[in-house]
């Protein structure tokens, strides 16, 4: 699959796309998991999944709100209910139904051995050199009478490294709906830093695997809604009044602790790779036969970083 060089950026009227990688260089944005995208992440290996059925919740709840606020204020609201119900209750069932289907397994990246394994149909997986994946952000604006709607994916691809696959097996994409942009540059920065720094360089994230942990012993939509409760009244006592009301905004109009709850049901423990030469794949290594980066890697790296050094310097001047 041919793409641009990394760090190109091609635009039109409508439509923006920065192309990431090969090879993997600073974007100059700071890793940000926007999308609760991290499963699992240690000194070997970091998962990434884009399951994400919390996400899903709250892109209905508003409908709910604005529906049940219009059945409330009209005289008769059953014609509003019944319109609700029909509007509503496609979604929510493929809602229900992602919640009793089996989550997809996560993408590994394996820091210390410099590959990707990427889990595919029928049990196969394709181990992937992590120079050789393509990374691009792309953004598209519609306008209508309403105003202007931007959309955008950060879009990641593997090839698989069997020269004799089938030309149907042979590429492998999977999306976020991030928004594009510096967003989407932000969250591959979660998965380029962790390759090329280390894990101390990601943000603290949400710890599926500890999670059901905190809540052992108790409802697990009580306990979400406790800790939700105590964000909440940990940023009003910081005097955070901008992110306790987010918080509750999100509780009101996004259907926040449902999301969280939802999240946490389907999330905790994550899927594992069970792949017995995955498991011995995924084993930490003696820091001496760690795989190093390419010359050419170093060398885009390396200018990246100049580049992005020389900007800071002409923003400040």
């Amino acid at each position: 699959m041919n793409t641009p060089p990394a760090g190109t950026t091609k635009k039109r009227l409508f439509s923006r796309n920065d192309y990431l990688a090969p090879l993997p260089i600073p974007t100059g944005e700071k890793p940000c998991d926007v999308l609760n995208t991290i499963w699992r992440k240690n000194e070997v290996f970091l998962d990434i999944g884009n399951y994400s059925i919390g996400s899903a919740v709250m892109v209905l709840w508003p409908m709910v709100v604005v529906l049940a606020l219009m059945a409330y204020i009209t005289p008769k609201p059953a014609m509003i209910l019944i319109v609700g119900a029909i509007i509503i209750g496609v979604p929510a069932l493929f809602i229900v139904k992602g919640l009793f289907r089996e989550v997809p397994l996560p993408v590994r990246f394996n820091r210390q051995r410099r590959e990707v394994c990427v889990p595919r149909e029928n049990g196969e997986y394709w181990l992937v050199p992590w120079e050789s994946v393509t990374a691009a952000a792309t953004q598209h604006s519609s306008v209508s009478q309403a105003g202007k709607a931007t959309m955008g994916l950060l879009i990641i691809g593997f090839e698989n490294p069997d020269p004799l696959a089938k030309e149907d097996n042979k590429h492998f994409s999977f999306g976020f709906n991030c928004g594009g942009g510096t967003t989407a540059m932000a969250l591959w920065e979660c998965m380029r830093s962790y390759m090329e720094i280390g894990p101390e360089a990601l943000p603290i994230t949400n710890d599926f695997e500890r999670g059901r942990d905190k809540l052992r012993g108790r409802n697990v939509f009580w306990g979400v809604c406790c800790e939700y409760m105590g964000g909440i009244i940990q940023h009003m006592r910081a005097l955070e009044i901008d992110k306790a009301l987010w918080l509750i905004i999100g509780a009101i109009f996004l259907g926040g602790p449902l999301a969280m709850m939802l999240q946490v049901w389907k999330l905790s423990p994550p899927p594992d790779l069970l792949y017995p030469d995955i498991i011995e794949w995924s084993k930490p290594l003696p820091p001496e036969q760690w795989v190093k980066r390419s010359s050419e890697l170093e060398e885009a790296i390396a200018k990246r970083e100049a580049e992005l050094a020389a900007q800071t310097d002409q923003a400040l001047a």
